[in-house]
């Protein structure tokens, strides 16, 4: 039996209040708690877009940004990146850089699940090759990031609605063409 992943529980000031097992927190009445979303460029400067597995509690089979995951009590946002990149993508990670640290959303899925998360965004380069995990991963792409914000833009039905809600904010969108302009 693999051992509990604990996720940091927030209140509505986003403060630490305690811990939950992530294996029974995503349900239709999640508490807010602390997760973060990572873009992930390769050396053309495209963006990795994946496809959530289909077996997913959330928002099964819908395409997202790269990844998404929750630090555990106590550790550093980019160490927990970088562990998470590893997770779900088998993918090493160089350059990770905070993007917008002010992020919080709450959405509900079709069956009734919901996120509730407190959630800084971070841009990366990827260091390697995906080797996608099937349990996370259903399929990947890399995708041009000026025509994946015009695709947000007009069809957001097809995108998770917390890369929608991240990449239609400007400060979110802008931090993003930085990092990407840098590589």
């Amino acid at each position: 039996m693999p051992p509990k992943e604990l996720v940091v529980l927030l209140d509505d000031a986003f403060s630490p209040i305690g811990t939950a097992d992530k294996a029974t927190l995503h349900n239709h009445n999640t508490p807010l708690h602390l997760a973060f979303s990572c873009y992930v460029f390769n050396s053309q400067q495209q963006l990795l877009l994946t496809r959530r597995a289909l077996h997913k509690i959330a928002w099964p089979g819908v395409w997202s940004n790269s990844f998404c995951g929750h630090p555990l009590p106590e550790e550093v946002f980019t160490a927990a990146v970088a562990r998470r990149a590893g997770d779900e993508l088998g993918l090493a990670l160089q350059h990770i850089q905070p993007i917008f640290d002010e992020f919080s959303y709450y959405a509900r899925d079709s069956n009734g699940i919901v996120e509730h998360e407190f959630c800084p965004i971070f841009a990366a380069q990827a260091a390697g090759e995906v080797n996608a995990v099937a349990a996370e991963v259903d399929q990947y792409q890399w995708v041009d990031f000026a025509r994946l914000l015009q695709a947000v833009e007009h069809q957001a039905f097809l995108f998770s609605p917390w890369m929608v809600q991240q990449l239609l904010h400007p400060n979110i969108a802008r931090g993003l063409k930085d990092y990407q302009a840098q590589i």
